[in-house]
């Protein structure tokens, strides 16, 4: 790597790091935040939707300001909106302000993680970017699974406001950095597409919110129904407008690529599992086996330990033997890792047992990660990069909010808080319901089309940056 490029992942996967951490480091401290601020349970549950919600529907459109307005200056606003919001958030003295202030902070994540991608995505070359994205994806996997642990160990062994009070340091740093070494860039598109915005955010926000509110409002109600139609017809909308739109912030032909439709469901489906499975198995450890929060997100390491050793050296390996192939295996993988959880789990589950299953599914997303990223990125134009990170981050956060209420519904189906034998009951079968979507996306990935492995790198040599609009040492 040139040492530009070495600033560009370091930065991208600092910020991307930053709010993939929020996305459920609060989960361990609700119980705190409930006697502290005197919340209800649905409020508390509102405390990890509302960021959830913000985040995915602004996703595209973080990704397109960063086109239109420069990805370096738009990246650092991201990274001060949410900085500010997580001192904000810190400061709530009630339940309210709190939720208002995480719905703050996941937008300035949407703007965020989708440029981080881009910024890494357009830095490398094709011959190398899997390895990059390898690194990139274990920082930011590393991030969603120490969550609960992170969670759990700040708001024992401190107050819950630190889970938020850390940001702020790492967030005034980060946005110094960024100024001082990366340089600016824009995408293809001289016209904000506002019309898309507008329909891709209502459209989000209307599936979303069904999906959010169905196990609270019930998923036969008006509300999820109304909203949930309400969501499709105009994201259809939405559809019809950007395949005629000439400068649409997601163009529909990219959806004729079949491997740029094929890596995206299955990277939706990699998500749905893994948020689902990871949301239940904090609760498992303690409901049923009797761990406290901490020692429950001290459990979940496992996940966390493979993706650290296993992203780096898999995304090496995507660009010498091809994407499908890893996509397919790691998700087959994964599906043999959670399908072997549901065969085993009980109320009495020694936790060695589990060890090996979470090995085995943590070492398969960390195979799939880089693979998905690499084809869906490798799939477009390099100026249309933006708008395909965009689009991956976007069903790849949709993923997650999916896996997290259809899991949740099923454990609910089939289980409860009241034992835990109960509660093991349900796990179980949401176990079961993760294994079919880790299987299906393992299966539309043998749609992908099959790549030669890329040509040997050609020696690089440091680049100046890509426009006129640089920031000070962009090439130290």
């Amino acid at each position: 790597m040139t040492t530009t490029q070495k600033w560009v992942l370091g930065l991208a996967s600092l910020g991307s790091f930053m709010v993939a951490l929020d996305s459920l480091v609060v989960t361990t401290a609700l119980s705190t935040i409930h006697k502290d601020l005197h919340a209800s349970l649905a409020s508390l549950e509102w405390t990890v939707n509302a960021y959830s919600l913000t985040f995915a529907v602004l996703l595209l459109s973080g990704a397109a300001l960063g086109d239109k307005f420069g990805r370096r200056r738009m990246f650092v606003g991201g990274l001060a909106l949410f900085t500010l919001a997580s001192a904000a958030c810190a400061l709530s003295t009630s339940i309210g302000p709190l939720i208002a202030f995480r719905a703050v902070q996941g937008a300035g994540a949407a703007i965020v993680l989708p440029l981080a991608l881009t910024q890494v995505s357009v830095a490398f070359p094709p011959q190398v970017r899997g390895k990059a994205l390898g690194l990139f994806s274990g920082l930011t996997g590393l991030a969603v699974f120490s969550g609960p642990f992170i969670g759990g160990a700040v708001s024992q062994g401190l107050d819950w406001q630190w889970i938020f009070w850390v940001n702020v340091p790492i967030g005034a740093v980060a946005i110094a950095l960024v100024l001082a070494k990366l340089g600016e860039s824009t995408g293809p598109n001289i016209r904000f597409d506002l019309p898309g915005v507008f329909l891709v955010t209502i459209g989000a926000l209307g599936i979303v919110w069904a999906l959010v509110r169905g196990n609270d409002a019930g998923w036969g109600s008006g509300e999820v129904i109304g909203t949930l139609i309400a969501g499709v017809v105009v994201s259809a909308v939405f559809v019809v407008y950007s395949s005629r739109a000439k400068t649409a912030m997601l163009p529909m032909r990219f959806f004729k690529i079949r491997t740029f439709t094929t890596a995206n469901f299955s990277n939706f489906a990699l998500y749905a599992s893994m948020y689902g499975t990871l949301f239940l198995i904090t609760q498992y450890l303690q409901n049923a086996l009797g761990y406290g929060p901490l020692a429950a997100g001290l459990r979940v390491m496992p996940w966390t330990a493979t993706l650290m050793v296993c992203g780096p050296i898999a995304g090496n390996l995507v660009d010498k033997l091809g994407e499908r192939r890893f996509m397919v295996t790691g998700l087959t993988l994964n599906t043999i890792g959670l399908g072997w959880l549901a065969a085993i789990v009980s109320p009495d589950l020694n936790y060695a047992e589990m060890v090996l299953p979470l090995i085995i599914s943590g070492c398969g997303l960390s195979m799939a990660m880089p693979a998905a990223q690499k084809s869906v990125i490798g799939a477009v134009k390099p100026q249309e990069i933006g708008q395909a990170s965009g689009a991956i981050t976007m069903l790849r956060i949709l993923g997650g909010v999916f896996g997290i209420a259809i899991i949740t519904a099923v454990f609910a189906g089939h289980g409860s808080f009241a034992s835990p034998k109960a509660f093991t009951d349900g796990f179980t079968a949401a176990m079961v319901g993760a294994t079919i979507v880790s299987g299906a996306g393992a299966i539309v990935g043998l749609g992908m089309a099959g790549r030669k492995p890329a040509p040997p790198a050609a020696p690089q040599q440091p680049a100046p940056p890509v426009s006129t609009t640089t920031g000070a040492g962009a090439g130290n």
